[in-house]
């Protein structure tokens, strides 16, 4: 597997409007569609979130995430990694209520609270296409994205119990030790899997530098007991990923954290993004890893 990379593919998330891009998959069906023909074109993983088809707007409803899942199982043996991120301002049982339905092999389990904002995005859209859209994005000028040591605990607690591997999204380097101190209470089971999530404002800037400061503190941390990927917000995220796994470590792309291919040039599909960064890492002597070799290698249960 030295030569592996997996490559994780985030399909819609809840954070970028419909406003912002025309390929932004919205519906139920769209979001299998991208999913699907992201896992065709090499992703391994795809991180599941979902939205109410009428609006686009982004929900935690288990039914509607379970559409999605039993979807793209029907089509695909890729991993899914369902989203405890969920809705903006949803409270721990809103975002954990698709884990007992569900039973996702993979689930995203953030690390610590921090201020998540991206009112940006409302200075950039001057002609809405829903009325949700804007106010949406404007409440993150004064949110805090909680994730307390109890509630951190209960995400992992939950996941344990039914089967699910906590993905463990780090925003920023205090992250590391509260992942640590789970792994010295004993309620986490090894390896520990980490997604370090950079260029969020109110997160790590993202930058080379600060990559291998996240990575050398992780080891320092938890020693080997780790595997490690990466997702980048906005246009560092070709750059960044590439670096990544360069340095032994696992990528994830897709219009949740991305909407472009380059300058000027919107990604028309999530597999565009997939394809550009297994390109990216054929041409560095690496190969995309199958949905089993991911299992084997992320520790999942198959």
């Amino acid at each position: 597997m030295k030569n592996k990379r997996v490559i994780t593919c985030a399909l819609t998330g809840a954070i970028h409007i419909p406003s912002m891009s025309p390929y932004l998959p919205i519906t139920i069906e769209e979001i299998i569609r991208s999913g699907v023909e992201a896992a065709e074109a090499g992703g391994a993983v795809l991180h599941i979130h979902a939205r109410i088809p009428e609006t686009g707007e982004p929900t935690n409803d288990p039914e509607l995430i379970g559409k999605i899942v039993s979807g793209i199982r029907k089509e695909s043996n890729v991993v899914l990694c369902v989203t405890t991120g969920g809705k903006l301002g949803s409270s721990t049982s809103e975002r954990l209520a698709s884990i007992p339905v569900l039973h996702p092999e993979l689930a995203s389990c953030n690390a610590g609270s921090f201020n998540f904002n991206v009112s940006g995005i409302a200075q950039k859209i001057k002609n809405p296409k829903y009325d949700w859209e804007i106010p949406y994005v404007e409440k993150t000028y004064d949110n805090i994205f909680s994730n307390t040591f109890k509630g951190i605990e209960e995400y992992i607690l939950t996941m344990n119990e039914h089967n699910t591997k906590p993905e463990f999204e780090v925003y920023d380097v205090g992250m590391i030790n509260n992942i640590s101190f789970f792994v010295n209470k004993g309620i986490i089971k090894g390896p520990v899997y980490i997604q370090f999530v950079m260029g969020i404002a109110g997160g790590i800037p993202a930058t080379v530098e600060n990559l291998v400061f996240l990575l050398n503190t992780t080891k320092n941390a938890l020693g080997n007991n780790f595997i490690w990927s990466v997702g980048v917000a906005g246009k560092a995220q070709f750059e960044l990923t590439t670096v990544a796994m360069i340095l032994g470590g696992n990528v994830r792309v897709g219009l949740e954290d991305n909407l472009y291919l380059g300058k000027g040039q919107l990604a028309k599909s999530n597999a565009e993004t997939v394809q550009k960064i297994k390109g990216i890492a054929e041409s560095l002597g690496y190969e995309a890893a199958t949905p089993d070799e991911a299992r084997r290698m992320l520790g999942i249960k198959m």
